[in-house]
């Protein structure tokens, strides 16, 4: 099969990802191989590539926000079958005893293995995936617009409620690219408010017409304080420019897997009940619900397709902004 091999880290300018035929995996006991359609491309693939994350395999195919077809089944499987659609996100597999697992945490169990980064990923013709972490998906969507539903989506549905949100209440969104384009539209069915911080103006545009009541840059001050804030871009500072407009008791969550450093903190920007929280990963329930909730609304994500040989393009595009919404590879 076709596949995108990452050997070493190295910046995305330096195209570190090399084209490789690789064996076809067979599915062994409990496992699906999908023939893959489109994999979405996340900031996630671009902290991989250029090492920002410990890399704990090499070489390693990226790719987690996978659309594809079962081609073969493995032993032992029930709940799909050769040309089921299904969905495969960044959760790959737990270990389902620890405490983590047994309290609804799986997102946090220490021996848990992600979809592109301890195994091969989607920048493939084929990927592997376990039966009890695939996902069927809504049925009137295509491949390419389901894909960024898988990580973007998730993440940005586990921020929204990490958030503490309700409807009614005012959302402040940094940044708004592939995850928040998603989340806002959770957010407008909800009955929200929703307050952009974005410096690019075609992603301020982008924002208005998803529903947003109002779309600035971060130093700007929104006409009303807000309840809660996700931040989805990796910047610090962004941190203590949404303490700055959130009301008491306000929470931030802290949507993105890695950040560069938050600067000193001034208690008075905390004070009064207000809360900064992470966003780790997400759960097998997060992916059902936020597929589910897909459907209800139904949520469009607006993509921008590239053949899968092109990814260090679409890469590079990604880290510079320059599209609205996500990107996706067509396999």
């Amino acid at each position: 099969m076709r596949a995108l091999y990452l050997n070493h880290a190295r910046p995305i300018e330096q195209q570190p990802l090399v084209p490789v035929e690789l064996p076809t995996p067979i599915p062994s006991q409990g496992e699906l191989l999908l023939r893959i359609e489109a994999c979405g491309l996340c900031r996630t693939d671009l902290h991989i590539i250029e090492g920002d994350l410990p890399l704990p395999t090499l070489p390693i195919v990226p790719g987690h926000q996978i659309v594809g077809v079962v081609d073969r089944v493995g032993r032992g499987v029930t709940r799909f079958q050769a040309g089921d659609r299904l969905g495969v996100p960044w959760l790959y597999s737990t270990c389902g005893q620890c405490a983590f697992c047994r309290r609804d945490q799986e997102n946090l169990c220490d021996a848990a293995r992600f979809t592109g980064y301890h195994v091969n990923g989607g920048y493939a013709e084929f990927v592997m995936v376990q039966e009890a972490f695939a996902y069927p998906l809504p049925s009137d969507i295509s491949p390419i617009h389901a894909a960024p539903l898988l990580c973007a989506g998730v993440i940005g549905f586990r921020a929204l409620r990490l958030s503490g949100i309700q409807p009614g209440g005012r959302l402040g969104l940094y940044g708004f690219g592939g995850s928040a384009h998603i989340a806002i539209q959770v957010a407008v069915h909800w009955g929200c408010e929703v307050y952009v911080f974005t410096r690019s103006e075609t992603h301020r545009a982008l924002a208005v017409r998803l529903g947003a009541r109002w779309a600035g840059q971060a130093e700007d001050n929104p006409p009303e304080r807000l309840d809660s804030a996700v931040i989805f871009a990796p910047v610090g500072r962004l941190v203590l420019e949404a303490l700055r407009i959130l009301r008491k008791g306000g929470t931030i969550a802290v949507a993105g897997i890695t950040m560069s450093p938050i600067p000193e903190l001034d208690y008075a920007l905390l004070y009064q009940e207000r809360t900064v929280r992470s966003v780790a990963n997400s759960t097998r329930q997060d992916v059902r619900d936020l597929l589910r909730l897909a459907a209800e609304i139904p949520i469009r994500t607006e993509i921008r397709a590239f053949p899968l040989e092109e990814a260090h393009r679409a890469l590079q595009m990604l880290k510079l902004s320059r599209f609205s919404g996500a990107g996706v590879l067509i396999v």
